[in-house]
């Protein structure tokens, strides 16, 4: 009896003892499978044709990267905790074959967690089909270009602005419903050969047709995004009396076009150009005031003020970034917004996610679609991966009685804030 009794206390106590081990090691070993940090890879251009929309979509990212890890770093759901960030960033100077070789090196040398596309369609463009082949999931910041968005690809999806198949969707609807109301009867249509600007060019040529507005596009031409004078594509389009202009470029092509037709001393009745609306302050330093009146544009989130849920509100952004970056080298505008916001995403999703398998975080970004508001509005996707929500209205920029600009909203009428002004006051 008495062998058998120790016997039995003897196995108890191991069998105690092994469960006690059990239960000291658990929390040590899913310590030990949460990761030190989790790194993000992205690019920015600090010089060349795409530094004005990269370097502040980059500074945004960063601020939010600074933001988290003081808080100990970004809550991931795997885990139960949070995690330190770690961005790995590099310069590809506007290059993109740069660009590939550098996405290259994040997904195969520095094995990121998260890939983050450079800003815009040409620099986004080169990271597309790597993360496809490497089946990495493409954090898309502003590259909208609506190729990239195919049944056959599920490793992208787009963060902060609408892809180009609707994002031009405020303009043409104010040409074909409220042009021919004010006597807009000739369209001209001018854009970059690019992902981006093409796409919206395309979009609105479409839109154009399909409505069976009574507009006719007299002139319709598209050029290489390197044009840096636009003074004979000015006079060709003045040829064919347009009542309305539709020029489509990033800022460099802007910027030119602004001043080639300020310089010639005439001016078009209704002219939109992109990026007044998106880099404002950029644009005021580089085309001028003057060149920039009247213009129609995006009123981008930079500008308009949205009720966000997550993260920072506009006014809350706008001082954080004052302060994080106050030489202003680099101008306050809608990529910073965009750089934030991508940030956002990732947070939300990483909070959401059964794992940091790829897929499974592109589920977590998915399940966020219609129900995240932010200060760029309401993050959605379509089933592509494709940004559908962020839609901009329509603005005018006028005079705001100070010696600059100010933004009027013209459309839609339940947005608006004011009247168009048309026809534009000649030479301004």
């Amino acid at each position: 009896m008495f062998r058998r009794s120790s016997s039995c206390c003897l196995i108890a106590g191991s069998l105690f003892l092994l469960s006690s081990l059990a239960t000291a090691a658990t929390p040590a070993a899913t310590t030990a499978t949460a990761p030190a940090e989790i790194k993000i890879g992205t690019l920015y251009a600090s010089s060349g044709p795409f530094a004005a929309i990269s370097m502040p979509v980059n500074l945004g990212l960063k601020l939010w990267v600074e933001q988290e890890n003081a808080k100990g770093g970004v809550m991931v759901k795997p885990y139960g905790k949070r995690i330190p960030i770690k961005l790995i960033a590099y310069d590809d100077q506007s290059n993109t074959a740069t660009a590939t070789t550098l996405y290259n090196q994040l997904i195969t040398q520095d094995k990121v967690d998260l890939l983050v596309a450079d800003s815009g369609s040409v620099l986004t463009s080169m990271a597309v089909p790597l993360a496809k082949e490497h089946k990495m999931l493409l954090f898309d910041t502003t590259g909208t270009g609506g190729t990239f968005f195919t049944p056959d690809n599920p490793y992208i999806v787009l963060m902060s602005d609408p892809v180009s198949t609707v994002w031009p969707k405020y303009v043409a609807d104010f040409l074909t419903h409220e042009g021919p109301k004010l006597g807009i009867k000739r369209v001209a249509l001018l854009y970059a050969t690019n992902d981006f600007t093409t796409t919206q060019a395309n979009a609105v040529r479409t839109m154009i047709k399909d409505s069976h507005a009574p507009l006719d596009i007299v002139y319709d031409k598209g050029v290489p995004t390197n044009t840096s004078n636009y003074t004979v594509l000015i006079n060709s389009m003045q040829a064919e009396k347009p009542d309305a202009v539709v020029q489509m470029g990033y800022p460099d092509n802007d910027v030119a076009f602004l001043r080639n037709l300020h310089d010639s001393g005439s001016s078009f009745k209704w002219l939109f150009d992109i990026y007044p609306g998106l880099e404002t302050d950029h644009m005021l330093k580089t085309a001028g005031v003057d060149a920039m009146k009247y213009v129609y544009t995006y009123t981008t989130s930079s500008e308009m003020e949205y009720k966000a849920e997550s993260g920072m509100s506009l006014p809350e952004f706008r001082k954080a970034w004052n302060q994080a970056y106050p030489s202003g080298k680099v101008a306050f505008g809608f990529n910073s917004v965009a750089g934030y916001t991508t940030g956002l995403i990732i947070q939300n999703a990483l909070a959401a996610t059964d794992s940091m398998d790829q897929m499974d975080l592109r589920k977590a970004v998915f399940s966020l679609s219609g129900k995240l508001k932010t200060l760029d509005g309401t993050f959605e996707l379509d089933k592509n991966g494709a940004q559908i929500g962020e839609i901009t209205p329509l603005g005018q920029l006028v005079p705001d009685g100070k010696g600059s600009l100010k933004f009027t909203i013209v459309y839609p009428p339940e947005l608006a804030t004011g009247k168009p002004v048309y026809p534009a006051p000649a030479n301004n």
